[in-house]
C-alpha cells in the first residue's frame, strides 16, 4: 500500500502549526516527537472522565485502575513481553535507569565487572558508573569504530571475564544513528552469566522490539520519543523483578510491578501510551498491510506495530538517504554515521554532522530563524561526543526526520544549512 503522507501528517495537529507565517519543519523528533490526535483524545478522556487514584471503591477509581491495567497490556504488546506485570512506567528513562541502578546494585561483589559503551546516552551511562563507585565494581568500556560507526564484537568478546556480571548495551545511538547487534551482544554476555540492561530510547521509533528474542534482561524506552506523551516505560525479566528488592511504601504490595512504580502514577501519560500505541496500530494495518502476517504466540496488536514499523523504515530509508547525499555536498560538512544507502537496515534516520571552524548552536539558531527545528551539542550522548572529539567545539547538529516528515522538508534544511555554511 501507498504510504500516504498526506493521511499521516492529519493525524499531527502540531503539523499544521506555523512559525511567524512560515510551516513549522520538526526535525528535532530525536529528542522527542509530536504525538497523533489519538493522544490527545486519550489524555483527555482520561482527566475528564476517571480523573482519580487507583484501587477505590468507586467507579471512577476502578475505571482508573482499569486504564492503568490497559496501558501495561499495551506495552506489554509493543514489547512483546511475556506479562504486562513486566511492564513498569515511570517519569523518564533516565529516572527508571537509576531505579534500577539502586535495585541491582545490591546483587554485586566488590571487584565484579560492569561493561558500558563509548556509544551510550547518558541516561544509560552515569547511572551505572555511580552503582560502580557505590559497590566498588571494575567498569570496562566498550569503544566503537570511529571509521564504520560500530561496534567490533571481537572486543566485546575481550572485555568479557568470569567476573562479568552486568552490561548495559544501547540498541541505537540517539547521534550517529547506528543500530546495535544487541541479539549477538546479549548472547555473548548470556553465555557469561550477566545481567543485561538495553536502552532502546532511539530504536523504538523505528524499529521492532521483540523482548523475548533478544533475551535481555532489561530494556527501556520514552514513549514521547514513538509518538506518545512523556513516559518512561521499562521491561523487566519475570523472575529478575520477582527476586528484586524495591524501594518502596509499605503500603505498596510486594509485587512487580506495582513495588518499583512509586507513588501517584500519571494517569493521562499512560492512557496517552495507550493513544500512542493505537495509532501505530492504525498505520500498521493501513500503511503497512503487506508487512502484516499473522505468526503463532505472537498477539496481532504486537504484529500490527511491527507492520507498521517496517512501512515507517522503509519510507525513512529515502528520507535519510536524501539528507546525507544533502550534506555531504556541502563543502566541508562531516556526516557522523553510516552513509552507505546499501547498510541503512544498520541505522535509524538520526543524523548528525559537524564542520571544523562552524558552531552547531548557530547552525541551529539560522535553521530556527526559519522555521526549522533541530538540535546542537551533546545531546545528552556525551561518551559519544567525547569519542568522537568534540566535547570542546560545540559537539553535533544533529537532525531527523521520522515518517511524518516529507522530503521536501529534508531538502529545506539542507538547503539552509549550505546557505549558512556559504555565508560563514
Amino acid at each position: 500500500m501507498t504510504f500516504d503522507l498526506d493521511r499521516i501528517r492529519a493525524h499531527f495537529p502540531a503539523l499544521a502549526l506555523q512559525h511567524d507565517g512560515m510551516p513549522r519543519v520538526y526535525l528535532d523528533n530525536p529528542a522527542g516527537t509530536q504525538v497523533p490526535h489519538e493522544v490527545l483524545d486519550r489524555m483527555q478522556a482520561a482527566m475528564v472522565g476517571c480523573n482519580a487514584n487507583m484501587h477505590g471503591n468507586f467507579r471512577t477509581s476502578r475505571e482508573a485502575t482499569e486504564l492503568v491495567h490497559q496501558a501495561h497490556v499495551a506495552m506489554a504488546d509493543f514489547y512483546h513481553a511475556a506479562s504486562p506485570d513486566e511492564i513498569v512506567f515511570g517519569p523518564n528513562m533516565t529516572t527508571l535507569t537509576f531505579m534500577m541502578a539502586r535495585v541491582l546494585g545490591p546483587l554485586f561483589e566488590p571487584g565484579d565487572e560492569i561493561i558500558t559503551t563509548h556509544m551510550e546516552h547518558d541516561g544509560n551511562n552515569t547511572p551505572w558508573r555511580r552503582m560502580a563507585e557505590d559497590h566498588g565494581l571494575v567498569v570496562k568500556t566498550l569503544p566503537w569504530s570511529r571509521d564504520t560507526y560500530e561496534f567490533d564484537l571481537d572486543e566485546l568478546h575481550a572485555l568479557i571475564t568470569p567476573r562479568t556480571k552486568f552490561a548495559s548495551l544501547n540498541y541505537a545511538s540517539n547521534i550517529l544513528g547506528t543500530i546495535n547487534p544487541v541479539p549477538q551482544m546479549v548472547a555473548m554476555l548470556k553465555a557469561a552469566g550477566a545481567i543485561t540492561y538495553v536502552d532502546a530510547v532511539q530504536y523504538a521509533p523505528h524499529g521492532p522490539i521483540d523482548v523475548q528474542a533478544l533475551g535481555c534482561d532489561f530494556l527501556v524506552s520514552s514513549s514521547y520519543k514513538y509518538y506518545g506523551p512523556h513516559q518512561g516505560v521499562l521491561w523487566g525479566r519475570g523472575e529478575l523483578l520477582d527476586r528484586l528488592r524495591a524501594f518502596k511504601l509499605r503500603v505498596v504490595p510486594d509485587v512487580a510491578p506495582d513495588k518499583f512504580e512509586t507513588g501517584c502514577q500519571s494517569l493521562e501519560g499512560q492512557a496517552g501510551v495507550i493513544g500512542a500505541i493505537e495509532y501505530l496500530q492504525w498505520l500498521g494495518t493501513t500503511m503497512g498491510s503487506e508487512h502484516l502476517h499473522s505468526q503463532p504466540g505472537v498477539p496481532r496488536r504486537t504484529a500490527e506495530i511491527h507492520a507498521a514499523m517496517a512501512a515507517m523504515a522503509e519510507y525513512e530509508y529515502a528520507l535519510s538517504g536524501r539528507l546525507i547525499a544533502g550534506l555531504q555536498a556541502i563543502d566541508g560538512v562531516q556526516v557522523h554515521g553510516i552513509t552507505d544507502p546499501a547498510s541503512f537496515e544498520r541505522r535509524v534516520p538520526t543524523v548528525s554532522f559537524s564542520r571544523v571552524g562552524t558552531q552547531p548552536s548557530d547552525v541551529a539558531g539560522f535553521l530556527d530563524d526559519h522555521g526549522v527545528y533541530v538540535w546542537n551539542g551533546h545531546n545528552y550522548a556525551l561518551p559519544v561526543i567525547e569519542w568522537l572529539g568534540l566535547a570542546d567545539l560545540g559537539g553535533v547538529v544533529r537532525i531527523g526526520p521520522t515518517h511524518y516528515n516529507t522530503l521536501a522538508e529534508v531538502d529545506r534544511a539542507v538547503e539552509l544549512v549550505a546557505e549558512f555554511v556559504t555565508a560563514h
